[in-house]
């Protein structure tokens, strides 16, 4: 079957203006038709939440579904407006022939017998309800979504460590890659609406950019795939480029074209169970990729790397194809609408219009208002309902600071996370495993702001919807004042790190004889460097550049000294002299060495052997048994591990057991015994992480509480305030307050203000509650929308119904006077 054949055709309709065309287009959230609240009580009401594609994956903030959501189409009044009174005295000849019953005339406008015939359709309705089988091929765009979900929410989960560990990024880079690409995906939301009402329709709109989505995470998964010697920076960006594409143009349809499977309002229940069943899919993708991912990253190894990027990117990618294939799969039982124009559009080219004709009839033409000029070309009550969406936009501008404190937990706070310890015990917590936290908390918070938090709010005033979304607000802040804190108190288990006019000296001795030091460097005239151990001295000062002249004494004659030597040490780093006289090159020698905590989190690990340089040195895990390093001993350089109980080797010799924690710097010194054997010391040149990742769980608690209050209720606010035809246009408007969010977290971090990462936090901390103020200011002068009060006030006969009419000019007697009302 083609998609002409599954396509509903409209129904042919009298002309209209250009907003009565367009509305049905662009449908609204809502399940059946919309309840609006009244005038009075418009913030107090709860109107119907709109259908949520994604409250809850944060990753992702609530994302929109109904941009181009489905209309009704069937038993549905034909206008809001002033098509309402035509299609009803349309109706009139039908009852034309019947005689007045008991001497009453029948209204002029129809009005008794269109009351009548509107409880005879809700009737048949409910009848026909139960006869309407569920629609079966809104399960293949159910198990699309949870698919490419997977996919979205796995990809990013381990993207920004990604970058950092593989691209060489630095935090600030690796934060500003990810939040661009966060932002281009929102601002594409647009774009793909846009494409699918007024070109390509919903089901190839899905179809051709989950292709485009595919092909940008084939991309990712082959550059992440070293041996392949790709240029993995330009795949990289390449790939993140066309899924950004991909997931935002894609992202306001699926649902819409899940609704549009529906006859409403004969189906409004099974509706309902549609998108519950399609919010599951969202959380359940959302919390298994956001657990998965991080575990294929760092517990599998593949292509010679103790982590496996690759795996990780390539099981979501796999999924994405999953979704397409499923998704079409079901092609034969969509019912497919045609583009009928987008509602973005039309409200983008009615506020040009406004501003193009003002600039020209300004002081020609002055206007109450300056949409007012836009008369000319549309539909007043279209210009009206823009007067509306302007009046709720206007209360959009301080959101999206919440979204750039609230897309951090995928950036800044993964960060946060790789310096702190995640051992459990039998669980090892990886960094990017703790956003599993959010959707986990979404789903447990959402039933229980109904029955617990709402309520107690409501005891101390905080009942309307800008109320709850001002606390949203407040309560994100609150969340990275508690980040701000946590990360004071994780700054005192930083090493201490070499700055300007400074060095740092390190000694490691590998023989059996301590050593005397003495040199010309203040600080270091002459100290004791113990027998198969190290000496360090971090505050050492030197101002550019200095000629160390040193000497080392042993304290026996079975320990060869070392006379006058210099090197040239240099500020700003921490120096290390390596004593190892088995070293076939040099019995000893300088490195610049490395003290931080490793980025990658994982342990780092090294040699330094006074043995026979052939010999073989293997560190082997003592519960999986696994080998984590195995080479010669003349190899010095540090390699990663993972964080264990290791057993180490020479040859076949067991040396001990050794433990390296996550986030240390580990030197093995090795050594020959009189006896003929070997010993060992792990020296600990940087202290490993220390400060538990659970600490970092009141954070995310706080941020979803506010997320919740926030997200859904600006959602349900905007939807009880949007003019009918605008609904579309403010959901559209929402993902862009996401988009700019990001926008900001990207400026200040390129702006680098802080050496201190808490610094920055109680920035953003600082910014959101100043935001919150000015929005609280903002709401209390706002003035809500009644959106009844446009179609009782513009009645098709005009402003002034009752007026009589004055006779003609000519004397002839109006007969208006005596009909009727």
């Amino acid at each position: 079957m083609t998609d002409k054949e599954n396509e509903i055709q409209p129904a042919a309709e009298p002309a209209s203006s250009p907003a009565a065309a367009i509305a049905p287009a662009s449908p609204t959230p809502s399940i059946g038709k919309a309840s609006t609240p009244r005038a009075s009580d418009a913030e107090d009401s709860t109107p119907i939440s709109a259908p949520v594609e994604d409250i809850a994956a944060s990753a992702a903030p609530v994302e929109d579904l109904t941009a181009s959501a489905p209309a009704p189409v069937e038993s549905q009044p034909a206008a809001e407006t002033n098509g309402k009174a035509l299609v009803e005295a349309k109706k009139l000849p039908e009852i034309s022939a019947e005689p007045p019953k008991n001497g009453k005339e029948i209204e002029s406008n129809g009005k008794e017998l269109q009351e009548a015939n509107d409880f005879k359709n809700v009737s048949e309705a409910e009848g026909q309800q139960k006869k309407l089988p569920y629609p079966k091929s809104v399960f293949f765009i159910i198990s699309n979504e949870f698919c490419e979900r997977f996919n979205y929410y796995g990809m990013r989960t381990v993207l920004v460590l990604y970058l950092s560990r593989v691209l060489g990024y630095s935090d600030d880079t690796a934060t500003v890659v990810f939040h661009v690409f966060t932002m281009f995906v929102y601002f594409l939301c647009v774009f793909g609406a846009i494409l699918s009402d007024s070109w390509l329709g919903k089901f190839k709109t899905i179809l051709y950019l989950s292709m485009v989505y595919i092909c940008g995470s084939v991309l990712l998964t082959l550059g992440a795939i070293g041996p392949l010697n790709l240029p993995v920076e330009t795949f990289t960006m390449l790939g993140l480029a066309l899924i950004a594409l991909g997931s935002g143009g894609i992202k306001p349809c699926v649902a819409a074209f899940g609704g549009d499977q529906f006859k409403v309002p004969e189906q409004v229940k099974q509706i309902t169970s549609f998108f519950s069943l399609f919010y599951f899919s969202i959380n359940a993708g959302s919390l298994i990729s956001t657990t998965v991912t991080p575990i294929l990253r760092e517990d599998v190894s593949c292509f010679d790397d103790i982590n496996c990027y690759p795996l990780a990117f390539g099981v979501p990618a796999v999924l994405m194809v999953v979704s397409v294939v499923v998704f079409v799969l079901g092609r034969s039982m969509y019912k497919m609408k045609p583009p009928a124009g987008n509602m973005v559009v039309l409200v983008s080219s009615t506020i040009w219009t406004a501003l193009t004709t003002k600039c020209k009839e300004k002081k020609t033409n002055p206007r109450e208002h300056w949409l007012d000029y836009a008369d000319a070309k549309y539909d007043r009550q279209l210009i009206d309902d823009v007067k509306v969406l302007m009046r709720v936009l206007f209360l959009y501008l301080p959101l999206p600071v919440f979204w750039a404190l609230f897309d951090q937990q995928g950036s800044r706070w993964t960060f946060q996370a790789t310096r702190m310890d995640g051992d459990m015990g039998s669980w090892d917590i990886k960094p990017d495993q703790l956003q599993v936290l959010n959707p986990l908390l979404i789903l447990l918070f959402i039933p229980l702001y109904d029955v617990a938090f709402y309520p107690v709010l409501s005891l101390v005033g905080i009942r309307r919807p800008l109320q709850k979304l001002t606390m949203g607000g407040i309560l994100a802040g609150i969340a990275f004042i508690i980040s701000g804190v946590v990360e004071l108190n994780l700054e005192k288990t930083y090493p201490d790190l070499p700055y300007s006019q400074n060095i740092q000296l390190r000694v490691f001795n590998t023989e059996n004889c301590a050593y005397t030091f003495t040199s010309n460097l203040t600080g270091v005239e002459s100290v004791v460097v113990p027998a198969l151990n190290a000496y360090t001295n971090k505050d050492l000062y030197v101002s550019g550049w200095v000629d160390l002249q040193y000497s080392l004494k042993s304290a026996t004659a079975e320990c060869a000294d070392i006379d006058n030597t210099t090197v040239t040490l240099t500020e700003n780093k921490a120096w290390s002299l390596f004593l190892n006289p088995q070293n076939v090159t040099n019995s000893h020698y300088w490195e610049e060495d490395f003290v931080d905590k490793p980025s990658e989190s994982h342990p780092l690990i090294r040699n330094v052997a006074n043995i026979p340089q052939s010999r073989t040195i293997r560190w082997q895990s003592v519960s999986k048994g696994e080998v984590a390093y195995e080479n010669l001993a003349e190899k010095t350089l540090l390699t990663r591990v993972n964080s264990a109980d290791y057993n180490v080797y020479v040859d076949e010799t067991n040396l001990g057991e050794f433990n390296v924690h996550t986030g240390g710097v580990y030197t093995l010194l090795i050594s020959t015994t009189s006896t003929g054997g070997y010993q060992a010391n792990l020296v600990q040149v940087t202290d490993p992480n220390s400060m538990k990742i659970l600490w970092l769980v009141p954070q995310y608690v706080v941020m979803t509480l506010g997320e919740v209050m926030f997200s859904v209720t600006g959602l349900e606010f905007s939807y009880a305030q949007a003019p009918p035809s605008m609904k579309s246009v403010l959901q559209a408007c929402w993902l862009l307050t996401v988009a700019f969010g990001n926008v900001i977290v990207v400026i200040i971090a390129e702006a680098a203000l802080f050496e201190s990462q808490a610094s920055e936090f109680f920035l953003f901390a600082g910014l959101m509650f100043a935001d919150m103020l000015l929005f609280m200011v903002m709401a209390y002068y706002y003035v809500p929308n009644d959106p009844n009060k446009v179609e009782e006030a513009q009645p098709l006969t005009g402003d002034d119904a009752k007026a009589e009419i004055p006779p003609l000019e000519g004397g002839v007697e109006n007969k208006g006077k005596d009909i009727s009302e």
